[in-house]
């Protein structure tokens, strides 16, 4: 394994005694979508099975009038005497009536989750663990913490009585991420305050041990908005709550040791998982010496292409594709030319008659004029 930056390890009193190397999980890429979406389905795998009774709702003896009574064809309840018969029944809009689509116990509440991006998540969750500004980003009050990640010595996981435990807390900086927790207990809005949940409180640190046989379950447990967990049992649902990364850990020394060996493929661990990419910076990447010492060059002549013509209004276009249907267009083109041509010849002829009639009536009528001017006498004697 190369080397690793060092990790300080503290004594319960606060002092520096040690050092281990930060394991390699936790350089893991951190990838938010995949830790929310296995949060999610992981969430949806502890609920129980519920449903209304398959009777609610039918338990009355209803029939349906039937037509011709200006009454709908709703189920009515039998009898007379009462304001309960002829009232609708059965049917999700009528009163007492079952509800629509009914809720089912065989519902698909559970999820498979593919264990490939279970340990993903994990293993992003963990390297989130470790950067302090996502750990102040999901809210944990970590200002007097002298290191992130927080690593105690071994003698963390003999501990048995809480006020011990608390005066731990307060000699690492880690007291007021408790107190924010316990600050933040209210009751819970909603029916789920008659349901054993009567509370809700925010989340405070998260203690990883490595001891199997210990007591410090008994110390931290009873402190409000810490929790536990063995660091072979990592949980999901612990190290990233409501699908958000970067849970404050305060771990033991053995327990950060022993991620070494749970994400180390050659002696049966988990693989680690590995980023797509290790510099994201594309323009850097391709602008890069190594880039383009091997890519071809630019093409500078200037080399005309033929524009796209369309065969429907280019007939030389059309030709290429098919000759002979250029050839018709090229004779249907002659055709109403000529036919064009021979009709401006007859319109022009028509024109030339037209206007030498009107000559011919403008010729007469001058005439006319001009007999009537001069007077004339006509057969019977009579001007």
């Amino acid at each position: 394994m190369a080397a690793r930056p060092l990790l300080s390890v503290f004594s319960l009193t606060g002092e520096k005694v040690g050092e281990t190397p930060l394991p390699a999980v936790l350089t893991a890429p951190m990838r938010s979508d995949i830790v929310q979406f296995v949060h999610t389905n992981m969430a949806k795998n502890h609920r129980q099975a519920y449903a209304v009774s398959m009777y609610a709702g039918k338990q009355c003896a209803a029939i349906s009038w039937g037509t011709g009574r200006a009454v709908a064809r709703i189920p009515r309840v039998n009898g007379s005497g009462t304001s309960r018969a002829g009232q609708g029944a059965f049917g999700n809009m009528c009163r007492k009536g079952r509800m629509f689509a009914p809720t089912k116990t065989w519902r698909r509440w559970h999820r498979k989750i593919n264990l490939s991006q279970k340990r993903y998540a994990v293993a992003s969750a963990l390297a989130a663990s470790a950067v302090p500004s996502l750990v102040m980003a999901r809210g944990h009050d970590i200002d007097q913490v002298p290191e992130i990640p927080l690593v105690l010595e071994n003698s963390i996981e003999t501990l048995s009585k809480t006020s011990v435990a608390k005066t731990v807390l307060a000699a690492v900086g880690a007291w007021d991420d408790v107190e924010k927790a316990m600050e933040s207990k209210k009751l819970r809005p909603g029916k789920g305050k008659s349901r054993n949940r009567r509370y809700v409180l925010r989340r405070g640190p998260l203690v990883i041990y490595s001891n199997q046989d210990t007591t410090i379950e008994q110390a931290f447990r009873n402190l409000p908005g810490i929790e536990l967990c063995h660091v072979q049992r990592l949980n999901l649902l612990q190290l990233a709550p409501g699908g958000h990364m970067g849970r404050f850990c305060v771990w033991s020394q053995g327990a950060m040791e022993a991620l070494n060996s749970l994400y180390n493929p050659e002696e049966g661990g988990k693989r680690i998982p590995v980023a797509s990419m290790t510099n994201a910076d594309l323009a850097r990447i391709i602008n890069s010496d190594e880039i383009q010492s091997v890519l071809n060059p630019a093409q500078m002549n200037n080399v005309r292409r033929l524009r796209k013509r369309n065969a429907i209004r280019s007939i030389d276009a059309l030709e290429r594709l098919d000759p002979y249907a250029a050839a018709a267009r090229r004779s249907e083109t002659l055709a109403m030319e000529e036919r064009a041509k021979n009709k401006s010849e007859i319109l022009k002829k028509k024109r030339a008659a037209i206007k030498e009639k009107k000559q011919y009536k403008e010729a007469g009528k001058e005439y006319y004029e001009k007999v009537s001017k001069q007077g004339s006498v006509c057969e019977n004697g009579f001007k």
